[in-house]
């Protein structure tokens, strides 16, 4: 199994919680995208036997792409990769972009699931993040979405936002589940260096992200999600059914190989990992010239056991001893079986073969996972 991740780096508007400031012009997405299709052709070979299973169009605005250039894309893609498995393509939008129109226009090309930029039902929460859509707007673009046919939706919602009450999360996951969603992807707020938002906290003009607040939040998120018997297969994603679990994101948790197209994408396969630069002007000029425009590592073992230590821990699947015992050298499930037991048993569900975080485990999984991490000294 494999997948293709493009990353169209381009926002309307600089959010206060991300650094998006990537300026929008026809001339500029043109490059851009001839660009992407000349990077197609130099990472040709980058497959080889496996299955191509999923298309992730995702980053700033992939929206923004009209359903012509979506498909220009893909038959370039088409061109140079086998993309006959391909089972699961999910375009990311912001709510404001999907008109009637543009819906009924995507259905011409191999779309078949939506991730909508909701980031929450509230307008003073989207008017503290810069937003440009209503509550209103996000609403309609989701009904709007499976009236046209689309029956793979999911949605992002943030918690944790400066003056967000524990009542308006509640009233954002009630309006989520009272939709045609059958996926939900829910973040803590971050504030990133060099924000806008990072500014107005320091100037005092925005309160700080409260984290006592936010793991309320996230405790409120797993007791709706166990009352509605949805599928919480990952800290922050969750379905209705393991049906609707998202094939792509799975992928980068399970290891599997993934090919990123497009400034600031990353890839990764048989332990390499590469990134393209982020700068658009210079990945477009790179291209040009006929270069690819990324660098790379190759992940060591300690790498490999800690990447693998943090992304299972976070999935409902839980760690493998019996995969640490037949993936890397003696000294690692060791070290493993040493540090799992100085840490409280009360955070896991009770399992000699697999490490699975329960309801309270998932409150600490950053700092359990760390303190499972292989140091070299």
């Amino acid at each position: 199994m494999a997948g293709i991740y493009l990353h169209i780096p381009y926002c309307r508007q600089a959010c206060y919680y991300c650094n998006f400031h990537f300026s929008v012009s026809l001339k500029s997405k043109q490059e851009l995208l001839r660009a992407i299709k000349r990077e197609i052709e130099l990472r040709k070979s980058f497959f080889q036997n496996e299955i191509i299973n999923t298309v992730y169009f995702g980053g700033g605005t992939p929206s923004m792409l009209t359903a012509d250039e979506i498909l220009d894309l893909w038959k370039s893609m088409d061109l140079h990769f086998n993309l006959f498995g391909v089972e699961e393509v999910t375009l990311e939008a912001n709510p404001e972009d999907l008109t009637n129109e543009y819906l009924f226009s995507l259905k011409s090309t191999p779309v078949n699931r939506l991730s909508i930029g909701v980031q929450s039902f509230d307008d003073d929460d989207l008017k503290m993040m810069n937003r440009v859509h209503h509550s209103s707007t996000a609403i309609q673009s989701i009904l709007y979405a499976s009236k046209t046919g689309f029956e793979n939706i999911t949605i992002d919602l943030i918690y944790g936002i400066p003056g967000m009450t524990s009542e308006r999360w509640k009233a954002n996951l009630d309006m989520a589940f009272s939709l045609p969603v059958n996926h939900l992807s829910c973040y803590s707020l971050t504030v990133e260096e060099k924000t806008a938002l990072a500014a107005m906290i320091k100037n005092q003009k925005a309160p700080p992200v409260d984290d006592q607040l936010s793991a309320e939040h996230f405790e409120l998120l797993m007791v709706k999600l166990d009352k509605k018997g949805w599928d919480h297969y990952e800290i922050s994603n969750m379905a209705v059914s393991e049906k609707f679990r998202s094939q792509h994101n799975s992928s980068y948790w399970s290891g599997e190989p993934y090919l990123g197209l497009g400034p600031s994408a990353h890839s990764f396969k048989s332990g390499i990992r590469s990134w393209n630069v982020s700068n658009n002007a210079i990945y477009i000029r790179s291209l040009q010239n006929e270069k690819l425009p990324s660098d790379s590592e190759e992940l060591t073992e300690t790498m490999k056991f800690n990447e693998y230590v943090m992304t299972a821990l976070r999935t409902k699947e839980g760690i493998s001893k019996n995969y640490i015992h037949r993936q890397f050298s003696k000294k690692y499930p060791v070290h493993f079986e040493k540090e799992l037991k100085k840490i409280n048993p009360e955070f896991f569900i009770p399992n000699n073969e697999v490490t699975r975080l329960n309801q309270k485990g998932k409150m600490f999984a950053d700092k359990i996972a760390s303190d499972l991490f292989y140091v070299e000294k």
